[in-house]
């Protein structure tokens, strides 16, 4: 793979901004903000954009991973220049419009959001709304499709499968998350191949050409197709048919070229965990305790990783459209697991300096960062006791500043017979709270204020 030279370091300075009409709350200019990205932001637009996506991680997952690194160690999001918020509804089924609000959305609506500019009903990738989550709605073209249209190259890169909802959005067009293959088609059964339809996500992602797919997910690649031309064959046997380069591990992603588009899965499943530490347990939790780093397997590369060969491989006189997801920070939210939620943001936030480091030394490039929406852990007082212990699970990590950092999760809670045993955390709940949106580059003023997941379609490029 070809290389690029070697970027300049980006120096953490402290950057003040003083703009009549600007909420110093809503600019949210922080140190290390790139001075060419500052230029070029109020004027032309990107020739690049790079659209990383923290699932899950609102205000207190991104601050919790900050504090366990230490109150003074900047993160590599506290470079960017602008800061804004953006809620996160999705709609109701319905037969037709008005659509009722939905305030607690899950990744395929909010997903769709910004892929597509319009909202819909949970479980649905870039279709809109419809009577029932099993009645399949319109398709919605999104901003990839829109990039390719422009001749751009375009890339999708997450530690999920790379089917799961996030990565999915971009390249296909479904109205159930959880067809993800050509064995999962069973609650799609109109939309397969074989009954005239476009195919589970797999082969959808395939079809949409996209240059370069990273992630995990081998699973469903390896199942075999029901209809069209490739039936009989599997989903990776259909992308190397078609002129894909395939990898399954770290080596094999160093040695792939640009000349032909890039299928790499790392995992049969999610991709391996960065980090682990304690269970969380009810009540005050476990005596504090550092967590354990380093835990990825050397075969799986890092998002880091995935997101640096991405950029070296779109890179093109055309310009590209790539989306990194950092997807474990959610999983390990809902699974009530601190080290792994904090883990996974920063590797996550390595990613993100990736990406600037990038932006950089190519000033057209626009960097946006945001989440999908909140999520449930919280940081609480180390020093609660009798009846103000926590009512959830609670973890207590041993922080890099010497100090404990108190985590608990009660957004969903043991119901008694037919649910999780006693001591068990059951899968924690998303939250409707707004999430942060940082911006650098062309066009990232626009994140300014608060707006809604919907409106980042236009920044986008769509």
């Amino acid at each position: 793979m070809m290389k690029r030279k070697g970027v300049v370091a980006v120096v953490a300075t402290s950057i003040l901004v003083a703009a009549a009409g600007v909420a110093t709350a809503a600019t949210g200019v922080a140190s290390g903000a790139d001075p060419q990205g500052a230029q070029g932001s109020h004027g032309n637009k990107p020739k690049n954009i790079i659209f990383l996506l923290g699932d899950g991680m609102g205000t207190q997952e991104i601050t919790a991973a900050r504090y366990y690194q230490g109150v003074h160690n900047e993160l590599n999001v506290d470079r960017m220049q602008y800061t804004g918020f953006d809620t996160t509804w999705s709609v109701k089924p319905a037969a037709q419009p008005p659509y009722l609000p939905d305030y607690d959305p899950d990744s395929a609506s909010t997903g769709t959001m910004w892929a597509t500019g319009k909202k819909t009903i949970d479980e649905r990738i870039s279709q809109g709304p419809s009577s029932a989550e099993n009645v399949p709605g319109p398709n919605l073209k999104t901003v990839l499709e829109f990039a390719q249209q422009r001749g751009m190259k375009v890339g999708d890169v997450s530690t999920a499968e790379i089917t799961d909802a996030t990565p999915a959005v971009l390249a296909s067009h479904i109205s159930l998350r959880g067809c993800q293959g050509p064995a999962n088609m069973a609650a799609c059964p109109t939309e397969t191949k074989a009954a005239g339809g476009l195919g589970s996500i797999a082969e959808q992602m395939v079809d949409h050409n996209v240059d370069v797919l990273l992630g995990g997910g081998r699973a469903r690649f390896e199942q075999t197709i029901t209809g069209g031309p490739f039936a009989g064959q599997t989903v990776v046997q259909q992308a190397q048919s078609q002129g894909y380069q395939y990898v399954t591990d770290a080596a094999g992603l160093q040695g792939v070229n640009d000349d032909s588009p890039v299928l790499g899965l790392f995992n049969s499943g999610n991709m391996s965990l960065e980090w682990s530490g304690p269970s969380a347990s009810l009540g005050k939790g476990n005596a504090p305790t550092p967590c354990t780093e380093n835990q990825r397997p050397a075969n799986e590369p890092s998002l880091a990783d995935m997101t640096s060969s991405a950029l070296d491989l779109l890179e093109n006189k055309k310009g590209f459209f790539l989306q990194v997801e950092g997807a474990s920070i959610d999983k390990q939210d809902h699974a009530t697991n601190a080290c792994g939620q904090i883990g996974e943001t920063v590797a996550f936030d390595d990613a993100i300096g990736v990406a600037l480091d990038y932006q950089w030394s190519h000033p057209r490039t626009l960097v946006v960062v945001t989440a999908d929406h909140s999520h449930t852990s919280q940081i609480v007082g180390e020093d609660a006791s009798g009846s103000g212990l926590p009512t959830g699970y609670s973890t207590n990590l041993l922080t890099k500043d010497g100090q404990t950092l108190s985590l608990t999760y009660g957004t969903a809670g043991y119901g008694g017979a037919g649910s999780a045993p006693v001591g068990v955390p059951p899968s924690q709940q998303h939250t409707g709270a707004v999430v942060p949106v940082w911006g650098n580059g062309p066009g990232a003023n626009a994140i300014l204020g608060t707006n809604d997941h919907t409106d980042l379609f236009k920044v986008l490029g769509g």
